[in-house]
């Protein structure tokens, strides 16, 4: 039997009560579904028209899909939305963990996809979603229809040596110490604006879950070239972990698919929420074109 991710059971129920209340919070009427695959079940929050063009958020690392949709809160009017609990995150999905290195996570969204009957899709996702993005287009992307990442892994890392002072030993020490200094420390090099329910949400994931701190891996500019689908790359200038100008600089070399990309000058890895709906009023001019 596999072991859990979450340190007790006590800490798992923390963890999914708050993703709860971030659900609750967004007043939005939402379907859960689980949607089973080859490597686990996967839970799936699903809001919007029936009849409405599908996409499908990816939320990032140590997140949730309820975090994804209130990022786009907005495309429920317009879209039917799929945000997709990402496998071995502190969410509702099966706790199993896939490789980064290899096409698992591009064959799991093409199982969900399948599953769901979805085909015309665009996918949207943030940071660790934008792998497992990339990774869908690079297993196949006959059922995509357009992508957009904001500040997504898998093209560029930063200064390994500045995120371990600046980002990892913080949080390590909060972990030790579970003194919020240390993660308010953590948070300020990472968010843009300040996030009272990500202070709350990430203090108890770093305390009860845990974390994948395995390398990301970079995509090879071979398979980026084989990529047909029309990429939109929203990369932010202050971005710790995926420096924004160095991510368009190889992605205009790379990706012969790539629409826009844009830097967004006052951004952090976490965008705010005017960075957000700058991003989500982009997705919802795709209807109009």
């Amino acid at each position: 039997m596999q072991r859990s991710l979450f340190k007790s059971i006590e800490g798992k129920k923390e963890v999914l009560n708050l993703y709860d209340e971030k659900l609750k919070a967004l007043n939005l009427e939402v379907t859960s579904i689980s949607v089973n695959t080859s490597f686990g079940e996967t839970n799936i929050l699903i809001s919007g028209a029936e009849n409405a063009p599908p996409i499908i958020v990816v939320h990032g690392s140590n997140g949730c899909a309820p975090i994804a949709l209130e990022t786009y809160h907005k495309l429920p009017s317009k879209f039917r939305v799929y945000a997709v609990d990402v496998l071995a995150q502190p969410n509702k999905s099966a706790e199993v963990r896939l490789s980064m290195k290899d096409a698992s996570y591009g064959k799991w969204m093409n199982e969900i996809m399948q599953s769901l009957d979805v085909s015309n899709v665009t996918l949207a996702g943030f940071s660790f979603g934008g792998l497992v993005i990339l990774k869908t287009l690079e297993y196949d992307e006959s059922r995509v229809k357009e992508v957009f990442l904001s500040a997504p892994a898998y093209i560029v890392n930063g200064n390994p040596l500045k995120a371990l002072f600046k980002i990892f030993i913080p949080m390590k020490r909060f972990i030790k110490t579970k003194n919020t200094r240390y993660i308010e420390k953590f948070l300020a090099q990472l968010f843009t604006d300040r996030d009272e329910f990500a202070l709350r949400f990430l203090s108890s994931v770093f305390l009860n879950f845990t974390m994948d701190f395995s390398p990301v891996p970079l995509i090879k500019k071979e398979r980026a070239q084989l990529i047909k689908t029309p990429i939109s790359i929203f990369a932010a200038k202050h971005d710790l972990i995926f420096p924004g100008e160095k991510m368009i600089k190889r992605a205009r070399t790379i990706f012969p698919s790539l629409k826009e990309a844009e830097l967004l000058l006052n951004s952090k890895h976490v965008q705010n929420s005017e960075d957000n709906q700058y991003i989500e009023d982009k997705i919802l001019a795709t209807l109009k074109q």
